[in-house]
C-alpha cells in the first residue's frame, strides 16, 4: 500500500459533525484520536455532544446526537487513565474521506482541538515533522 506523507499539523474536515478547517495535531505518541467536545449529555441511549470552543471559531456550538457510541479507557501521557466516550465519524484528508474513531475530551485549554493518533494513521500515512498543512494546502 502506498502511504501518503502528512505533516505534524493540518486543517481537516469532519463533514458528519459539521466541522470544517479544524486545526489538528498529528500525534504519533497517542494511540487513539481525540476531539474537543464542550458538553456531553447521555440521555435515553442518545449521546448529545456540543462542539463549541471560543478559542477555535470552527467549533460553532452545534449539537450532534449519536445513537452508536461506547466508553473506552484512554491513558494520557502523564499516566492517568480516563474513561471517555468514543464515537465513529468521518474525516477528510487530501480530498479523501476516511472512517475514524474519536474519543471525546475537553481540550479547551489545548492549542489543537483535535489529535490524530496512531490507530488512524496506521497503514495510511507517514508523518514528516518538518511539514505542515499538506492536506489543507492541497485543497486551496
Amino acid at each position: 500500500m502506498n502511504k501518503k506523507i502528512i505533516g505534524r499539523v493540518d486543517k481537516i474536515d469532519f463533514p458528519n459533525l459539521n466541522l470544517f478547517g479544524v486545526d489538528a495535531k498529528i500525534d504519533t505518541g497517542a494511540y487513539t484520536s481525540a476531539i474537543h467536545c464542550s458538553k456531553i449529555v447521555e440521555e435515553n441511549n442518545i449521546l448529545r455532544c456540543t462542539f463549541y470552543s471560543k478559542g477555535h471559531p470552527n467549533f460553532s456550538g452545534k449539537q450532534v446526537d449519536f445513537e452508536n457510541y461506547s466508553l473506552t479507557d484512554v491513558k494520557s501521557s502523564n499516566g492517568f487513565v480516563e474513561n471517555r466516550y468514543k464515537i465513529k465519524s468521518e474525516v477528510v484528508f487530501f480530498g479523501k474521506t476516511y472512517k475514524i474513531n474519536l474519543t471525546l475530551s475537553t481540550r479547551e485549554e489545548m492549542r489543537f482541538p483535535v489529535l490524530i493518533g496512531r490507530q488512524f494513521l496506521n497503514k495510511k500515512f507517514l508523518v514528516d515533522v518538518d511539514l505542515q498543512n499538506l492536506s489543507f494546502n492541497q485543497k486551496k
